[in-house]
């Protein structure tokens, strides 16, 4: 009896989720932060966000440490020969985003019609993409139903839930033979850039501005480095060669995006240069953004260890609580980047009111979070012991 019972116990320790990194938690809440600067139009805060110093910016964040989340988290499971519970509850994480996904979507359109019809002025409509919508809704709720019909800003979690619905295959192929899953992931990249591969959109003949054919090599790779696959490059990151290599790249993409904002800066820049590097595909995962990730990371990861002890400390902590809470932050900040943009509109878009909104923001941000970190202390008496994964 107590060697079946410690089998069951050994069995269950797969679906139990490993020690957190929280290292996520923090880059996951400065994704957050970032993404919610970036979508409030016009606003000189957003300076502070990567993409006006490299080629990547939040989404390639948002998708790489999801990635890696889901080989960190399921990956275990699998590998213990519980794919179809894993499969279980990565399907369900899926219907809990597609959810999500609905219910912001029409909050949001009425957040802009709303808004649009109190101060009579249609732009809100036509900027945020809601205006089909309001003309035709018997029409326009099934495109958006069916995740072909998005609003601005929208494209992130579609892209999340079809990389989620794939993770089960991912996930097997990866624990199975992980080089050939590798292998097929940058070949499948390759085919989508080359054939034009991705999901359809709407209106007809327009297509998901995050290609998922293309973005699933971030995915993919992100999940390999979950799965025990970071072990494996240790002796690139702890290589000077290569440091100087990824500083060397950062520094250059950095030149780059001066050149968008400086004509002299650009003088400097050789024509042909110029020819090889633009455009740069963010729909198709540009190669450019991909390595610029790639070498952000390799720094990042070298020079702040799994121990930094700043990460238990209380300076850091609204960060961490927003990317504890991933989707409900990512959520909220939707709606409060378009209520920054429209007060910024109606109201004022000098810098002090920029600063005002931005600051106020984030902290609604963070009470946010901070408040779900109260709520899951509170017991539960009527809740059974879990056994599952935490979220990806």
């Amino acid at each position: 009896m107590d060697q079946i019972i410690s089998a069951d116990q050994k069995d269950l320790s797969a679906l139990r989720p490993p020690e957190r990194d929280l290292r996520l938690d923090l880059f996951r809440g400065v994704g957050q932060w970032m993404i919610f600067l970036d979508h409030i139009p016009q606003v000189l805060v957003s300076w502070l966000t990567l993409r006006n110093y490299g080629f990547s910016d939040a989404a390639e964040f948002f998708v790489f440490i999801s990635g890696y989340l889901a080989g960190f988290i399921y990956g275990p499971a699998v590998r213990g020969g519980h794919f179809l519970s894993a499969t279980k509850r990565l399907l369900k994480r899926v219907w809990q985003l597609y959810i999500a996904h609905i219910f912001l979507f029409l909050l949001f359109t009425a957040q802009v019609a709303r808004t649009a019809k109190r101060f009579d002025n249609p732009m809100y409509a036509d900027e945020f993409n809601v205006f089909n919508f309001l003309q035709h809704p018997d029409e326009m709720i099934g495109q958006a139903l069916t995740l072909k019909y998005k609003p601005v800003n929208f494209d992130v979690l579609p892209l999340y839930m079809a990389l989620l619905f794939a993770t089960p295959l991912i996930l097997w192929c990866l624990v199975r033979r992980p080089t050939l899953a590798l292998l097929g992931s940058v070949i499948l990249y390759g085919a989508a850039r080359w054939f034009d591969w991705n999901l359809p959109s709407y209106p007809p003949g327009t297509h998901w501005y995050f290609n998922p054919f293309a973005w699933q090599m971030m995915f993919v790779f992100a999940a390999w480095c979950g799965l025990g696959g970071s072990a494996q490059l240790q002796f690139l990151i702890r290589s000077r060669a290569v440091l100087v290599v990824a500083v060397a790249w950062l520094l250059f993409a950095l030149l780059i995006v001066m050149t968008w904002h400086s004509a002299s800066l650009e003088s400097l820049i050789p024509r042909w240069m110029i020819k090889v590097i633009y455009p740069i595909d963010k729909s198709n995962l540009d190669m450019l953004r991909f390595t610029h990730f790639l070498a952000l990371a390799l720094v990042v990861v070298r020079f702040v260890p799994k121990n930094w002890p700043p990460l238990r400390s209380n300076w850091l902590l609204p960060l961490m609580s927003c990317g504890r809470h991933s989707l409900p932050i990512f959520c909220l900040g939707i709606f409060l980047s378009f209520s920054a943009h429209w007060i910024l509109t109606q109201y004022s878009k000098g810098f002090a009111g920029q600063i005002l909104v931005s600051i106020a923001g984030i902290a609604i941000m963070v009470a946010a979070a901070r408040l779900l970190d109260w709520y899951k202390t509170v017991p539960d008496l009527f809740e059974a012991p879990k056994t599952e994964p935490a979220e990806a």
